[in-house]
């Protein structure tokens, strides 16, 4: 590894609470943590305070426009960041701020990285080009091999540009043993779970595409049997469909069994839960839940596409369902509560050393740096 003190940018349209915005703060604390300087350029949210805590600067422009002006803007202001806080490395989280990142990196040269966190979507030839900056960094970071095949197809990448790296998390954090006996017990009291029902959790915003309407309806299969769902989540301001998930319980008459809440202590509720949901509606490009689960040590029903297919292991660590399929879902569902204890703690381990051995922060934010090394370097 370099000895050179690196000044790196990370570029990304907010720092609210998701995936790639988490993947931003654990790259900016490894950079920290390295002795390198680490600077990140968003339009806010509610990680700011995070990252700032973890010794990185932060600087707030509005980068989340895509109007063409705004991008060309934010460009020339780029350049003279560039130069004035003479950064090492751009790196892009996002396809607005990706565009402005591109072009302020072309002249002077500067190493210019992208993250690829979905698949992109887009027919027409307008949308593919708008897309494309993301297949345009010197290295091209794809957070799965299911993105990593996508770049490949859809934007003809070699494989030498691409860097698979995928995404980590604490594993100090999301361990079953940070949890206490009395927290986990709390939990379950606050939501009236007693102690012996299963409970199912599903951490997930509520959004048509991550399946609750799906959850209900195979919950419903389920008959008379024994359990509590929550369905933690907020509904970033998505009320009507708030209203239709809510109605749709009453309709099923899932009433005493279904719980909707906001926000939760995620560790906590992973300890509490008997199994996780997971049945996302699109071929998601990584999604951490799973992984999070895994790592806690607990069962996870998740769908059988995109990631998911690498981060869960069938019948080992969980159950992969055809996508959109609630008997499946339903029988899944029926699996998971009948297991054996023998069983239950066999999938258990077996999900902990999973994840452990593939989706540990530290390892990724090593693999990063290795990254932004080799560019250097070159």
């Amino acid at each position: 590894m370099t000895s050179k003190k690196l000044t790196v940018l990370q570029i990304i349209p907010s720092l609210a609470i998701g995936g790639a915005e988490r993947n931003v703060l654990a790259i900016a604390a490894a950079l920290v943590q390295a002795g390198h300087r680490s600077i990140v350029i968003s339009s806010g949210g509610a990680l700011v305070d995070v990252l700032q805590r973890s010794g990185s600067e932060h600087i707030t422009w509005n980068v989340k426009s895509k109007n063409p002006l705004v991008i060309f803007r934010n460009k020339k202001r780029l350049m003279d960041f560039i130069q004035t806080e003479k950064i090492d490395i751009v790196h892009a989280h996002s396809r607005a701020p990706a565009w402005s990142a591109y072009l302020a990196t072309r002249k002077p040269r500067v190493p210019f990285v992208t993250s690829f966190h979905s698949a992109y979507k887009g027919t027409s030839a307008l949308k593919k080009g708008y897309n494309s900056v993301m297949a345009r960094g010197d290295r091209v970071m794809a957070a799965s091999r299911f993105l990593a095949d996508h770049v490949q197809a859809q934007y003809h990448v070699g494989g030498d540009k691409i860097a698979l790296i995928p995404l980590g998390i604490d594993l100090a954090v999301f361990n079953r043993d940070a949890v206490s006996d009395e927290q986990r017990d709390a939990f379950r009291q606050t939501y009236a779970v007693p102690p012996d029902t299963p409970l199912f959790i599903m951490p997930s915003r509520l959004s048509p595409i991550k399946g609750h309407e799906l959850v209900l309806r195979a919950l419903h299969r389920l008959g008379a049997r024994p359990y509590v769902c929550l369905m933690i989540g907020s509904d970033q301001g998505r009320k009507e469909y708030r209203q239709h998930l809510e109605s749709l319980v009453k309709e099923l008459n899932l009433g005493d069994k279904v719980r909707f809440v906001d926000q939760a202590d995620l560790p906590v509720a992973y300890a509490a839960a008997s199994v996780v949901l997971s049945p996302s509606q699109v071929a998601e490009g990584f999604g951490l839940v799973p992984v999070e689960a895994q790592a806690m040590g607990v069962p996870v029903i998740a769908t059988a596409a995109g990631a998911t297919m690498e981060t869960v292991l069938q019948g080992k660590t969980g159950w992969l369902v055809p996508l959109g399929d609630v008997k499946a879902l339903s029988a899944a569902m029926t699996d998971a509560l009948t297991l054996t204890p023998a069983r239950r703690q066999y999938m258990s381990l077996q999900a902990e050393a999973h994840a452990s051995q593939h989706y540990d922060i530290q390892k990724m934010g090593t693999a990063v740096l290795g990254v932004y090394d080799a560019l250097v370097n070159k």
